[in-house]
């Protein structure tokens, strides 16, 4: 029954998805990339916010929620601030421009090479690390609720190498022949069920802990593990409060506004208004994030006590626990659609960045948008494929939520740094931008793949040698041994902006870059963007404070 609860919903979405975008012109690039620049608000806050949470976020962060309680939060409630920025400052700018992709911005500010380079840098974070990710933590998700393993008679392993390829395929299917509009179409149906089924895991556990009773439930959590209820999060914690300051902030920016798998649904925007309404509604959602990422971790710690044999597996054991028999296969199919949401997402971002960037600014300049768009699905297919095969290997990888932020770095700073140069300033030149790219890639590599785990090693190796023992002892003196990824990010940042700042006083360029309005969109703001995103502001300050 349950899983046939599960493919009837699945069905059904896909079926509404085809209805509603069949008569849009796929063949070209426009309507295939863009969704036709028709999307409104609701559907680009529904797309926004199911793209973000899927189970990379689901699983992950309530995995390290179970870890370290209440502190990584900080990850939803600043993401709402990024948005409010985003709409306020970025997006005007890039409908000025008629975008198509982040880089596309680049190749106007500084040259094609800027955004050739960027793009191949978006490219190879997508199918390394983001989309490997996803297809292994919804993997994760759907073979513990169903039970796979026991389901078809083979082990762990197996049931998750069968998961990432029935999900890699029939998102593929999705994202690669339906273009953007179906996966944002697709995206606003799931994310409603995503958002009632995601608030009941977190009522139901709370009336298993209270006997009935959610306040009791609530009192219970609260009064038995009080050290997990502190969004100020300690040294040793995932993400240790100062940290908020350094890198957060820059890391919440990048995704929010430069990466092109979440703001290609505000650049599909009718307008500007609809595209900043759309992104001021999915950042007031986000407040509810926590019930969501966080508390079921936290649950999940009192249910089993702590004693999971992993913590990425604290969600999909506590909705097989909590979940009542016939909800399950109606909430598997909403979380298998964030999965598909997520994964069409980077997918569909990737099609649009090779197709515009790579294959029709150097492969075949000639080419018509029937062309680019065919070879763009090529691609996509072939990056899938590589996807699906480098995810099962990511469960070597420890903690799913900090291994993604942490490695995403490689590229995401970087980008950030120049896209914030060509918008503040008019005279750095092209090649202070390659600089930048790559100065930042490769030291951000130098330090998390060496120097890290040299001093890391070499401090918990003296610690031994005079008798040091204690997990809490060692876990504060691998925190100090070396600066916190975050801050590792938020030092490269400066760095880089002051390479690029020199280089630009050295050697500006001949004339001044001024960005014109090409007059593709309406980029009248809407009249109470400032005013909602104060609001929005002034709500996400309380809520963190409140659990100070």
């Amino acid at each position: 029954m349950q899983i046939l609860t599960f493919l009837g919903f699945t069905i059904l979405v896909a079926v509404i998805s085809y209805l509603a975008t069949r008569k849009t012109a796929e063949t070209s690039s426009d309507g295939y990339f863009l969704g036709g620049r028709s999307l409104t608000a609701g559907v680009i806050a529904g797309s926004l916010l199911l793209t973000n949470l899927s189970t990379e976020q689901i699983v992950g962060l309530n995995g390290s929620a179970y870890t370290s309680g209440l502190s990584v939060m900080v990850w939803e409630t600043l993401a709402a601030i990024a948005m409010i920025i985003t709409a306020v400052y970025l997006l005007p700018k890039y409908l000025k421009s008629g975008l198509t992709t982040v880089p596309g911005f680049l190749e106007k500010r500084f040259d094609v090479s800027t955004k050739t380079l960027t793009s191949i840098l978006f490219l190879t974070g997508y199918v390394v690390v983001l989309l490997p990710v996803i297809l292994y933590s919804g993997s994760l998700a759907i073979s513990g609720m169903f039970d796979v393993p026991s389901l078809l008679g083979v082990t762990h392993t197996q049931s998750i190498w069968i998961c990432v390829w029935g999900i890699g395929i029939i998102g593929s299917i999705y994202a690669v022949f339906g273009g953007l509009k179906a996966v944002a179409v697709s995206d606003s149906i799931n994310a409603i069920g995503l958002l009632i089924g995601g608030l009941l895991i977190p009522i139901f556990g709370l009336l298993l802990i209270g006997d009935g009773n959610l306040a009791e439930g609530l009192n219970v959590l609260v009064t038995e593990h009080p050290d997990k209820f502190n969004s100020i999060g300690g040294v040793t914690d995932p993400v240790p409060f100062y940290t908020i300051f350094t890198g957060m902030m820059l890391v919440q920016l990048f995704y929010w506004g430069t990466n092109q798998q979440i703001i290609q649904r505000a650049l599909g925007a009718k307008n500007l208004k609809e595209g900043q309404k759309g992104l001021l509604l999915a950042s007031f959602i986000k407040i509810l994030g926590p019930l969501i990422v966080v508390l079921p971790g936290l649950i999940a710690y009192h249910i089993f006590n702590g004693n999971l044999e992993t913590a990425d597996s604290a969600y999909p054991m506590l909705v097989k626990k909590v979940l009542p028999a016939q909800w399950v296969g109606f909430f598997a199919a909403v979380l298998f659609g964030a999965i598909l949401s997520s994964f069409n997402s980077v997918l569909n971002s990737s099609v649009t960045l090779f197709g515009i960037d790579v294959y029709k600014q150097h492969i075949n300049k000639k080419a018509d948008e029937k062309t680019v768009v065919k070879y763009g699905k090529t691609f996509g297919v072939i990056l899938a494929i590589a996807a699906m095969c480098i995810a099962p290997l990511i469960a070597k990888a420890g903690s799913l939520f900090d291994y993604l932020q942490e490695i995403n770095g490689i590229y995401s700073i970087p980008i950030l740094t120049i896209i914030v140069i060509g918008f503040t300033t008019n005279k750095v030149p092209a090649i202070a931008a390659k600089i930048g790219l790559l100065s930042g890639c490769l030291l951000y590599v130098i330090s998390q793949f060496f120097l890290q785990p040299y001093f890391i090693n070499t401090a918990l190796d003296e610690a031994k040698l005079i008798g040091i023992t204690e997990p809490a002892e060692l876990a504060l003196i691998e925190s100090q041994a070396y600066p916190h990824f975050l801050d590792v990010m938020a030092i490269l940042f400066v760095l880089n902006i002051l390479i690029m700042l020199i280089i630009g006083k050295i050697k500006p360029r001949k004339t001044a870059f001024i960005q014109e309005y090409t007059k593709q969109v309406d980029i009248k703001p809407w009249k109470y963007v400032n005013s909602v995103g104060v609001l929005i502001t002034l709500i996400v300050l309380f809520v963190y404070i409140y659990f100070a």
